[in-house]
């Protein structure tokens, strides 16, 4: 969204955006927000929630990490690798590395020392060569370009994460955060599925 936010400036420049950009899931009234972005599964909310599509997910690692500890071909390899692990709550470490074989949603235990709270520690974490990860693609494109990630287990990936616009009720909606909305759903829909 930020690279092509400016032409939505020039588009509507009578309109002002406070962007926030946070892992934690804030309440959306309470902290008057027009509009969230929501990566996963929604809980119901009593919010509005429009999807824009789902992130495709895969598994990568750093170079440096895969010469230390080599190359795994199948999930069962995991356990003797270390997974950089990311839960939004600290403390609830699930340490299981989840992907969809045919139909089926597998899962297997892993190991790893690292977990985190932050999208942007947990590319870091595996861009130090700390672990593996599973993250979606279109976060880690300039990445695997550039060489500083390598793609592993592509057969194995985890289930596409949805993403959607939440918002309040329409009867609160202002003319400004419905064109914003609108705008947002227009340009994801070439990077999602």
């Amino acid at each position: 969204m930020l690279p092509k936010l400016g032409e939505f400036l020039n588009r509507y420049p009578a309109i002002e955006i406070e962007l926030s950009s946070t892992d934690h899931r804030v309440d959306v009234i309470r902290e008057g927000f027009d509009c969230v972005i929501r990566v996963g599964t929604l809980k119901d909310s009593g919010l509005i929630a429009r999807p824009l599509g789902q992130l495709s997910m895969i598994n990568c690692a750093s170079p440096a990490y895969l010469q230390r500890h080599g190359t795994p071909l199948h999930p069962d390899e995991l356990s003797q690798h270390a997974m950089v692990h990311y839960e939004q709550t600290l403390g609830a470490r699930t340490s299981s590395f989840e992907y969809v074989e045919g139909k089926t949603l597998r899962s297997v235990k892993t190991g790893g020392a690292v977990t985190v709270n932050s999208t942007q520690t947990y590319s870091s974490a595996c861009l130090a060569g700390l672990g593996i990860i599973q993250v979606p693609m279109m976060g880690m494109r300039d990445y695997l370009e550039t060489g500083r990630l390598v793609k592993i287990l592509p057969q194995y990936n985890a289930p596409p994460m949805p993403i959607s616009l939440v918002y309040p009720h329409r009867l609160n909606l202002s003319r400004r955060a419905k064109v914003f909305m609108d705008w947002l759903t227009e340009i994801t829909h070439a990077y999602l599925k």
